[in-house]
């Protein structure tokens, strides 16, 4: 908060967050960086069960059941419906296209954008054995799998960051692929076995940032949001964002991207708005990968990419992998 920036008249405000642990850890990272900016308003903190969310159980595989916003559009109707202020997500779950009367208010200051590894044994990914059982919900992360080690057998697998890594300790996988930043948030990091770097396995769009959407007419929240966005997450989000979003692809399509804010003023600012990124669409198997990378303002970087790779083959796979479906 600047000390010309008056606090709105705001004496609460109602947080909504999915039930889980991580959903909640990363809600109260929310909270704390409001109070912070604004020590008068108070956080309240409001679960909404997601359709995401109660299809945990099922296994079924995130692609196989379909439709946007899994994990995101019963708290865009909270946010309709008033009983919420703000919807906290993992940025790479929520959709690239603006719900109407809902806008995204802050990016916050962006973690860990990586993924790791959970294996039995202490074992890194090349010292898993042939044929070893490595479970991930992504088809991102599946198709680069089968890229470094196609001799692994890939399987799905849902349930909760915490339940994931209980299937390695119980046996019933050798290994699974998770995302770093919520490793982290719940301070589970002392049971990954490797940290894969973002040019081993390319991140998904918006991976390691959380994203606060509101009323687009809320003006008070807006107000209070603008104290907590940060440029260079936002620049780095919204290129990698615009790049899914040119694809027509969606959260769970096996696309990768990565932008990196370039030359950040010491004021903290992004020189420009310009960011490199780094971006990949591949065939769930592997077999087919299109990259492509550059630098640019991010709206325009990410269009541009995004063509690119059209060009190249990646909406042959993209069409095949909706046609199987």
């Amino acid at each position: 908060m600047s000390p010309e920036t008056a606090a709105p008249a705001v004496a609460a405000v109602v947080l909504g967050t999915r039930a889980s642990a991580l959903a909640r850890a990363q809600t109260e990272r929310v909270a704390e960086s409001l109070r912070q900016a604004w020590p008068e308003i108070a956080c309240r903190t409001k679960p909404v069960a997601t359709r995401g969310d109660r299809t945990q159980a099922s296994g079924v595989p995130l692609p196989a059941i379909g439709g946007k916003g899994l994990f995101t559009a019963e708290l865009e109707q909270a946010l309709r419906a008033g009983t919420i202020d703000l919807a906290i997500h993992s940025l790479k779950d929520l959709p690239t296209d603006e719900t109407p009367g809902i806008t995204l208010g802050a990016v916050c200051l962006r973690e860990d954008v990586r993924d790791c590894l959970v294996a039995r044994d202490g074992m890194g990914l090349h010292e898993l054995p042939p044929g070893a059982v490595v479970g991930t919900s992504s088809l991102r992360r599946a198709a680069q799998l089968q890229v470094l080690r196609e001799d692994l057998d890939i399987r799905s697998i849902r349930g909760n960051v915490d339940t994931r890594v209980r299937k390695v300790r119980d046996g019933e996988f050798d290994a699974v692929v998770l995302a770093a930043a919520g490793v982290l948030r719940l301070r589970l990091e002392d049971a990954v076995t490797e940290w894969l770097e973002a040019d081993t396995m390319l991140p998904a769009p918006g991976q390691g940032a959380l994203g606060v959407q509101c009323r687009a007419d809320d003006e008070r929240i807006l107000t209070l949001l603008a104290a907590i966005d940060d440029p260079g997450a936002r620049a780095e989000t919204t290129a990698e964002r615009v790049f899914l979003r040119t694809l027509g692809a969606g959260c769970t399509a096996p696309v990768a991207a990565h932008a990196v804010a370039i030359d950040p003023e010491p004021s903290g600012t992004v020189s420009q708005g310009r960011v490199r990124l780094n971006a990949l669409v591949a065939s769930p198997d592997g077999g087919r990968v299109v990259r492509v990378a550059g630098e640019g303002e991010p709206e325009e970087l990410g269009e541009r990419l995004a063509l690119e790779a059209l060009a190249a083959g990646a909406g042959d796979i993209l069409g095949a992998i909706r046609g199987a479906q």
